[in-house]
């Protein structure tokens, strides 16, 4: 994982040339699977208080063996840009950052709640967390961003491409019969259908991968911790 020197120089305190910045970084993002073995998968999420204009971020480790929640980091700041559709990534991806850095045992792979590849400008926040940091994400959201798509079958495990102007940038999948599909898309150092493999695989229960699920829920006793 880069130093904290490295990753800054990614996150610009402004917005002024964010989309060619974007465009730039997404040349380099790698849509091939890294060999290294993963003994350690995690979950990033995030989440923000409006009215004190905090975000509280969260991310866990787990075995990737048993699933067992091996760390747990946490990061509670001031929002320091305003919310732009299409440079998410500016805002949310320093607090993940600050909770991946607060860590023993940080994650080898990562699976954030927001888009990778499934962008406009092909460089979501699993893109700039992957790149920034040197490491294999996925990106697992929960709203479509960009592209169409077929509606996948009811059972688990089917899915169906992402498309946009003519080319696939995801995958839409059905984690659970019946409930709302889930986009999959390469954050960096994945291949897609290894990205999509990944997310079916952690999630055997419920619509969210339990990497990406226990973060939200860590994210949530945050904030309650917060208001007290």
């Amino acid at each position: 994982m880069s130093d904290d020197r490295s990753w800054r120089a990614f996150f610009p305190s402004t917005f002024e040339g964010a989309a060619e910045l974007q465009r730039r970084l997404a040349s380099q993002v790698r849509e091939d699977d890294d060999p290294s073995p993963i003994e350690i998968v995690g979950g990033a999420d995030l989440s923000y208080d409006r009215r004190r204009d905090l975000f509280f971020a969260a991310v866990v480790s787990l075995d990737a063996r048993t699933g067992r929640l091996i760390e747990v980091g946490r990061a509670v700041a001031r929002v320091e840009l305003p919310y732009v559709p299409g440079f998410l990534s500016f805002r949310e991806g320093p607090g993940v950052i600050e909770a991946l850095q607060s860590m023993t045992h940080p994650p080898q792979i990562l699976l954030c709640d927001g888009h990778g590849r499934a962008h406009p400008r092909r460089f979501g926040l699993a893109c700039h967390l992957g790149l920034a940091l040197d490491l294999p994400t996925v990106g697992v959201a929960k709203s479509l961003l960009v592209g169409s798509y077929r509606e996948p079958g009811v059972a688990r495990g089917c899915s169906t491409a992402l498309r946009d102007r003519g080319e696939v940038i995801g995958r839409v999948l059905r984690t659970r019969r019946g409930v709302r599909p889930l986009f999959v898309s390469v954050g960096h150092r994945i291949s897609l259908d290894s990205a999509r493999k990944l997310v079916l695989r952690w999630a055997p229960r419920w619509r969210l991968p339990e990497p990406t699920r226990q973060a939200h829920l860590e994210v949530s006793r945050l904030r309650a911790e917060a208001q007290r």
